[in-house]
């Protein structure tokens, strides 16, 4: 199977020598085509500083990044700048609509940047969507949407260029139970009919329980991982339950 993102031998270090913080310490790993991969870890863990690596807005200390064979740590910043715009998805806590415009047109906006041509902009907007349960709200603004609107219109903004790798960080985290679970289908129905490859950060159980496989972070390294295979949702949470209980923490840190 086609490996979209190789990880290869990751660290990022802050501060200056004599006060040294590893934030991510030798992560290696790679996610093939249509793969839904999470990370987890505590707060600290690196998890978050490993997918801004992955998502280039952060800088490795060491090591490679590779998306699509093409090695990102080795770009010049114009062409990480369009690397970045044609290659990468995006989908965060924090939806980064624009207010002025409706969300059709915050989805259209990616397709419009990249010089798309006007008469198959509709048609795209508003296949992608269908398959995000937006089509009854696509001439309202944002602050029109309810947040889970709002966060799959973001999800469709990020896929609608259909771009190699999909960066979701902790994308259910200011939505309640119902709009979480309705964004995390989507999520499986562009993963699905799509072939979407995802890499997303989690704190949330629940959430990771949507995944293909997942990556446990602690102290920057990887602690162990998880693949789901052929078992149900509910019991591949309670594996997850065991691993982060392992780790140090408890249920009430992922639910």
């Amino acid at each position: 199977m086609e490996t979209i993102l190789a990880v290869e031998h990751l660290r990022r270090d802050y501060g200056k020598r004599g006060s040294v913080t590893r934030a991510v310490d030798d992560v290696s790993f790679t996610v093939a085509k249509g793969e839904f991969v999470g990370v987890m870890g505590a707060s600290g863990s690196g998890k978050s500083t490993l997918l801004n690596c992955v998502a280039t807005i952060d800088t490795p200390t060491a090591g490679h990044i590779r998306v699509e064979g093409r090695d990102v740590t080795a770009m010049k910043s114009r062409e990480l700048t369009r690397f970045r715009r044609e290659r990468l998805g995006f989908v965060f806590q924090d939806c980064n609509l624009l207010d002025t415009l409706t969300a059709f047109e915050n989805i259209a906006l990616a397709l419009t940047i990249r010089k798309t041509p006007a008469g198959e902009i509709e048609g795209r907007v508003r296949e992608t969507a269908e398959l995000l349960g937006l089509a009854d709200c696509l001439n309202q603004y944002p602050y029109q949407l309810s947040g889970g609107q709002r966060q799959r219109t973001a999800a469709a903004r990020a896929i609608i260029t259909d771009p190699a790798l999909v960066l979701a960080d902790e994308p259910t985290g200011a939505l309640d139970s119902k709009s979480a679970k309705l964004l995390l289908d989507r999520f499986e129905v562009l993963n699905r009919q799509r072939a979407a490859t995802i890499l997303m950060v989690t704190h949330d159980a629940f959430t990771a329980s949507y995944c293909h496989r997942i990556l446990f972070l602690q102290d920057g390294a990887i602690f162990s991982q998880l693949e789901r295979g052929s078992r149900s949702r509910r019991d591949f949470f309670r594996e997850i339950i065991g691993v982060v209980t392992a780790l140090g923490g408890d249920q009430s840190d992922v639910l």
